[in-house]
């Protein structure tokens, strides 16, 4: 009796079609918050610091040329000095900043693109706006989403982990630049970089993410995000050829094993 029971209700979610155990997340929630404490020595440096600082290491790389005339070199040592003294009435190690300038972006390039392991491989709805991209080599059309409007056209590209690589189902895809959409799928961490030509020039797209999209649920009233900073029209225009792009060299999409 137990086993018809569960046969019918089987039967029944069947009948209802696909259901989606998802999770809607935010756009922070994308974020690996376990890479985004250290410590940065650069964080709280003046401007004027920061100048001096550059010019210690500028300064050093053109003294090693043997060839200086005496004349210059003497004013490159004196400007060098200059820019230690700086520091130094500030009690700034300018060497040991120096030392930690790799570091510190090594840091900051994990801050950027370091997706939240708690939401991989899940089931999620995220709300945001499409931009078109070139087809996936098996004919699959792609997008990607991004937090804000004007991102990777008027503005520039957000981190990383602030962009989906999607996957679209097969029978929607985004119109225009920019289109406000609530996507669901199964997501990944799985970085890629795809440099495409979208209005002012080549833009790296690089996602941490990458969605298989089962759901798509157009925002027809931009109920998010600011006006369009380009018409519908022209935003048409151009997902067309960004759309088209998949043959150029400049889409080719690199996807980090």
């Amino acid at each position: 009796m137990t086993n018809c029971i569960v046969s019918a209700i089987a039967a029944v979610l069947l009948l209802l079609g696909p259901t989606f155990a998802d999770t809607s997340v935010q756009w922070p929630d994308l974020i690996d918050q376990s890479a985004q404490s250290f410590d940065d020595p650069f964080r709280d440096l003046t401007y004027d610091e920061i100048e001096a600082l550059q010019t210690v290491v500028i300064t050093r790389s053109r003294l090693e040329n043997a060839n200086l005339a005496d004349s210059d070199r003497a004013d490159l040592e004196a400007k060098l000095s200059g820019a230690l003294a700086t520091l130094a009435t500030r009690d700034i190690d300018a060497d040991w900043l120096i030392a930690q300038r790799w570091v510190v972006a090594e840091r900051r390039e994990a801050a950027a693109t370091a997706g939240n392991p708690a939401i991989d491989g899940r089931t999620v709805t995220l709300a945001g706006f499409a931009i078109p991209a070139a087809p996936d080599p098996d004919g699959t059309a792609v997008a990607f989403l991004v937090p804000e409007r004007g991102m990777c056209s008027h503005m520039p590209p957000p981190n990383p982990n602030q962009m989906l690589r999607v996957r679209l189902t097969d029978d929607w895809q985004p119109k225009t630049l920019h289109e406000p959409v609530r996507l669901t799928g199964k997501l990944s961490i799985a970085p890629s970089e795809t440099a495409m030509h979208i209005v002012d020039g080549v833009v790296p797209m690089k996602a941490s993410f990458l969605m298989e999209a089962e759901r798509v649920e157009t925002l027809q009233d931009r109920r998010f995000g600011r006006v369009p900073a380009v018409s519908d029209e022209m935003a048409q225009s151009i997902a067309e050829r960004v759309r088209a792009s998949g043959a150029k060299a400049n889409s080719k999409t690199v996807v980090s094993e």
